[in-house]
């Protein structure tokens, strides 16, 4: 009953004009803040953490504050997409630097994909599955089975598909294999028992391997991407050079660079425009748990 009125209410949102639809979602986003002390309290948490007094208070409170509206325009773009047609995304959102990924493919080789909770990770899904090639997204499943096929549904929007991350390892060997791209994320919290070490915004935390091991295993090409926008109604989708990874004799350490080349790049994304990022994730609670200890 609960799901069917939700699709009602996104029914009635549709009608909206999208001026209207977007103001809403804002006003959610706004509303977010202030309620919610603890995801608030968890964004001051990680900024203080990375940034200390690099940022200003009100730098901080104007970042969260964006984290909390950028979450609702996330889920407002996976409404959006179920209703789209290929021009309304062609309108929405542009492409750089898709040269990177024509090479590989000019070699015959697979394309992994990674990217981060950055900006409209949501509508960077789809635009790259529309723009570049169809990609097998890796998404942890979720509580709400019916939610998840109403996610999963809009990020298939395109021709994308969705790979569940429990015994994930064998359908992405099997997508390589067969020449096709994948999509993983690499900013997830990961247990002690999972990825490597890397140094990331200064700080010693996991990172997942999966990408550098499946990539110096199958000859694939490790490419960054992500989206971002100055007005929160247009986009530009940015492919990132590849990532390199070596096959030397020492297999570890070939993969433990290219693990850290990826934590690079994404730490220099957040540096450069630090509102992007989701700051109300615990990220850092496996390895440092005492900042969050009031949350």
């Amino acid at each position: 009953m609960g799901f069917k009125l939700f699709l009602l209410f996104e029914k009635f949102l549709m009608i909206l004009p999208k001026n209207l639809r977007k103001a809403f979602f804002s006003f959610l986003g706004t509303i977010a803040y202030y309620l919610s002390a603890r995801y608030r309290d968890v964004s001051f948490a990680n900024l203080d953490f990375i940034f200390g007094d690099k940022l200003t208070k009100e730098e901080k409170v104007n970042i969260t504050k964006y984290s909390f509206k950028n979450l609702m325009y996330n889920f407002l773009h996976l409404m959006e997409i179920r209703h789209m047609n290929e021009h309304d995304l062609y309108k929405k959102v542009s492409i750089k630097n898709i040269e990177a990924v024509e090479q590989a493919h000019k070699d015959g080789r697979a394309v992994i994909y990674v990217s981060a909770h950055y900006s409209s990770w949501e509508l960077g899904f789809c635009a790259l599955g529309l723009y570049v090639e169809k990609i097998a997204g890796v998404f942890k499943k979720m509580n709400n089975l019916q939610y998840q096929e109403w996610v999963l549904e809009s990020r298939g929007r395109f021709g994308n598909t969705a790979l569940e991350k429990s015994n994930v390892v064998k359908p992405l060997i099997k997508q390589l294999r067969q020449k096709k791209a994948v999509g993983i994320i690499i900013d997830t919290t990961i247990s002690k028992k999972e990825g490597l070490d890397v140094s990331f915004l200064g700080k010693t935390i996991r990172q997942t391997s999966t990408p550098a091991f499946l990539a110096r295993k199958f000859d694939a090409c490790i490419i960054p991407v992500t989206i971002k926008t100055d007005d929160d109604e247009h986009y530009q989708l940015t492919l990132f050079d590849e990532i390199k990874v070596e096959k030397t004799e020492d297999e570890k350490a070939d993969i433990q660079k290219a693990t850290q080349l990826q934590a690079d790049w994404l730490a220099k994304l957040i540096q450069d425009e630090p509102k992007f990022w989701f700051w109300v994730h615990r990220r850092f609670k496996n390895e440092y748990p005492e900042i969050y200890k009031k949350n």
